[in-house]
């Protein structure tokens, strides 16, 4: 069992982490740009060029506004279809050294899960108080650190939001792992950041809930039980690993790796699935609280 130190996925940031980040931006920026030339010289809409790549439209948007950084793999398949003529191969080795830079937007603490993440085959959640990280959208997510006691920075926000969305790129892989939500309706209710930012995070997981791959359930306010009372987990499958659990709370942070411990969360989640609506009643009941305003 391997314990770590620190916040929660909510992503709170200690100062001696942070650098200037601006250099590692303008370079993501600059290869975006690129890209989008490129693409545009080929006569290939975002969405047409995405599928021959084989990735999603939004996350070729993402990658040419430079907010994702570009995967080897994606620069490798863009140079094929676009006949770059070596331009996107070459920056290959310049993305990894940019990668490198970029991870520490995330707290030195939680860029080992962060790795694993990345790696997922699998990965189940439970969550009783917030959006999961992996959902939020770029205004939620913004919000959210805006709204952190003692407040932080604008640049350590906005470093903390990218950070978030970059981690969001292991929904877009192909072939795709496979994911399940488990969030309590509280969350569901509470319209952090208002009502026009919740709103759209409440499409935003029908869209989730509708992509193949993807199981989202609710689980009710009127449940008499409840196998999660002792608060959320994730289980999580990395490439070639066997399953762990990570939990969270307050400034702790602890990654389990004993397979005894993974059995019975694991049953926990199962039985928490059960307690759940189903995917379709979750969809509908997202849908009823949309219409509620």
């Amino acid at each position: 069992m391997a314990e770590v130190q620190g916040g929660g996925d909510s992503g709170d940031v200690r100062p001696e982490l942070e650098e200037d980040l601006s250099e590692v931006s303008d370079f993501l920026k600059a290869i975006g740009k690129q890209i989008k030339l490129l693409r545009e010289r080929a006569g290939l809409t975002q969405k047409e060029f995405a599928k021959k790549v084989g990735y999603t439209e939004s996350l070729i948007g993402a990658v040419e506004q430079g907010k994702r950084t570009p995967q080897r793999e994606l620069l490798e398949a863009s140079e094929r279809v676009l006949d770059a003529g070596g331009l996107l191969i070459v920056t290959s080795d310049d993305i990894e050294s940019a990668k490198a830079k970029a991870r520490v937007r995330h707290p030195e603490w939680f860029r080992g899960y962060a790795k694993l993440e990345a790696k997922a085959q699998e990965l189940h959640c439970v969550s009783l108080y917030s959006i999961p990280g992996l959902l939020q959208t770029e205004a939620h997510a913004r919000a959210v650190f805006s709204m952190r006691h003692p407040v932080l920075s604008e640049d350590v926000i906005e470093a903390r939001v990218a950070a978030r969305m970059a981690r969001q790129e292991v929904l877009s892989k192909w072939p795709r792992a496979v994911f399940s939500w488990v969030i309590d309706e509280g969350v569901l209710r509470r319209p952090l950041g208002g009502w026009d930012v919740h709103s759209a995070q409440l499409r935003h997981l029908l869209a989730i809930g509708n992509t193949r791959g993807m199981v989202l359930q609710v689980l009710p306010v009127d449940r008499e039980e409840h196998a999660a009372v002792d608060g959320p987990f994730i289980l999580i499958t990395p490439k070639d690993r066997t399953q762990m659990a990570y939990i969270e709370v307050q400034t702790s942070s602890r990654l389990i790796t004993e397979q005894r411990e993974v059995r019975i969360m694991n049953a926990r989640y199962g039985t928490l699935r059960a307690q759940a609506h189903t995917p379709q009643e979750s969809l509908a009941l997202i849908e009823k609280i949309l219409g509620e305003r």
